[in-house]
């Protein structure tokens, strides 16, 4: 064993208790703790109250803007009128729209994400395919959207594949660089401990390397499906027979700003339903953790 192995079970060691009676607080002592970090019971009324107020007021406003003729409704409607132009429009036309938006976006962004799962793992662990490889993809991942359209529509022609590819691309690179910045963020005494207790390379990956990284994963998937929403938009405008990203481009050649602000509505909520079920599940994956929310309590 080296001086260096010796340095970490010391100091592993003096993180323990001397003597086995210290290793339990007396019952007080227990509850004062848990007095100082349990975080303080509150009702899910006032955060749903504090998250709906921004958008109230903004309808509220855009509204009376329109109604007091502020505003010309030819440039900006009323929330009303954009309600009125998705009701004009019909349950199933809406529905057909969202859905082919929605199964583009799922599609897309499963490939792109497993896709760079495993690239971001291999680029993690190996020193040599982190000088391979992240260089050309962090020079990729500076290239604008937009970008790929000529090329992806040269190679794949009119239809559902350059759509899905630009979606594909759209979420990789999030999900790419929070794999990797996960493991290499890593603190290397953990590591270092794992060896100590033998563990083979897997296990390593499997108990040490991955719950330590999955943080900054959660977080690049999450940037990823918000980007696979913004690439599908942009594949939709090219050239598209269904999808939010027509209805945009409807809306923009009759001049019709309410169809326009129905799609970016509709977008909206669509996208904040996807990320508040991928936040649902990191917190469901991620409930080991004890960090602080911004009110002063662990959570």
């Amino acid at each position: 064993m080296t001086s260096g192995d010796h340095a970490i079970l010391l100091e592993i060691g003096s993180a323990l208790p001397l003597d086995p009676r210290e290793a339990r607080l007396s019952p007080r002592a227990e509850a004062d703790a848990d007095a100082g970090t349990r975080a303080p019971p509150r009702g899910r009324a006032r955060p749903l109250a504090l998250a709906c107020l921004l958008p109230a007021l903004a309808l509220g406003a855009a509204e009376a803007a329109g109604r007091l003729g502020w505003v010309s409704s030819h440039l900006l409607p009323t929330p009303l009128e954009v309600l009125q132009a998705l009701f004009d429009l019909g349950g199933r036309t809406v529905l057909g729209h969202v859905a082919a938006s929605t199964g583009r976006v799922a599609a897309g962004y499963a490939t792109g994400t497993v896709l760079a799962l495993a690239v971001g793992a291999v680029v993690g662990l190996s020193a040599g395919a982190r000088s391979m490889l992240d260089p050309t993809f962090q020079a990729l991942r500076a290239i604008p959207s937009l970008a790929w359209v000529p090329l992806l529509l040269l190679w794949l022609g009119i239809g559902e594949a350059p759509k899905l590819a630009m979606i594909a691309i759209g979420a990789f690179f999030p999900v790419y660089m929070g794999v990797v910045a996960g493991i290499q963020g890593v603190d290397r005494k953990l590591v270092e401990v794992a060896r100590l207790m033998r563990l083979r390379r897997l296990a390593l990956v499997r108990r040490v390397l991955l719950p330590a990284a999955l943080p900054s994963v959660m977080t690049g998937l999450r940037n990823g499906l918000s980007l696979a929403w913004m690439f599908m938009v942009a594949g939709e405008l090219i050239a598209a027979s269904s999808g939010l990203g027509t209805l945009l481009t409807d809306g923009r050649e009759t001049g019709r700003a309410d169809l326009v602000l129905a799609a970016i509505v509709l977008l909206a909520l669509l996208g904040k339903l996807s990320d508040g079920a991928m936040a649902a599940l990191e917190r469901r994956l991620l409930a080991w953790r004890d960090v602080f929310d911004g009110g002063g309590a662990p959570r």
